[in-house]
């Protein structure tokens, strides 16, 4: 690889995805940059433990590459979005804020008598559901009408694969056809910012060689959440899943 390669590491957790390749597009459009390789990974089984009996059962864990390539984007755009009031809702306790002690290393019962320590994972299901009802269908209409069109003119909607009933309960909110909707969420669980990518290489895979319009969403950890509305052009090549 040449030494004369950009790199820099994000990290956003559940928006991640969506939100990088909004960073992504705009270094394409940089002289001298033709293309951005996109890695994004999650290992939630280093973070979850084992006696949470609410989370571990939640998250998997995945990694995908994305290529971008120099082009012309003026039909895609993007809305990011944070607020962090919710910070407490999605968190790993012991961080930079709290620095790690010999303590944070302890497995202690926690709320319902869930068993974590401070260096795993937290989600509070019921903050983080509501949150997404309020904020997401807004946001999908939103991103649509910043380039004046709506669902009706878009191919497919890739949703943060949170839960299937949060998901459908978007579609119902947004009214749009369900079949424009794609699900990865009943194989995989809930697998953050891989969700998205992974769900087009699973659903999407022979239907984007022609222009698409599609949008995708993220929201959680932050709390951030992020619509954008892409149009794929000669998307011809979508690696097959590898499972390990």
């Amino acid at each position: 690889m040449s030494k004369a390669t950009a790199c820099l590491d994000i990290t956003l957790g559940c928006s991640g995805f969506v939100y990088v390749l909004s960073t992504a597009f705009a270094y394409t459009q940089m002289d001298g940059v033709n293309r951005v390789h996109l890695l994004d990974g999650e290992i939630f089984s280093k973070i979850v433990n084992r006696r949470d009996k609410v989370d571990w059962s939640l998250y998997g864990d995945a990694g995908t590459a994305t290529l971008v390539e120099k082009g012309d984007y003026e039909d895609s755009t993007f809305l990011l979005m944070s607020d962090g009031l919710g910070e407490d809702f999605v968190k790993i306790y012991a961080g930079m804020r709290n620095p790690i002690t010999a303590d944070s290393l302890v497995e202690k019962e926690r709320e319902e008598g869930n068993i974590r320590t401070e260096l795993e994972v937290y989600m509070d299901g019921m903050d983080v559901f509501n949150f997404a009802m309020r904020v997401v269908p807004k946001n999908v209409k939103e991103v649509c009408a910043t380039i004046d069109t709506t669902l009706e003119y878009v191919d497919y909607v890739v949703f943060h694969q949170v839960n299937k009933f949060m998901t459908d309960f978007f579609v119902k909110r947004l009214k749009f056809d369900i079949n424009k909707g794609s699900y990865c969420i009943q194989k995989f669980g809930n697998i953050s910012s891989c969700s998205v990518p992974l769900t087009i290489v699973l659903e999407l895979q022979d239907k984007l060689t022609d222009r698409r319009n599609v949008v995708m969403t993220g929201f959680d950890a932050g709390l951030s959440w992020v619509a954008a509305k892409v149009v794929f052009k000669r998307c011809n090549i979508i690696f097959k899943l590898i499972e390990y």
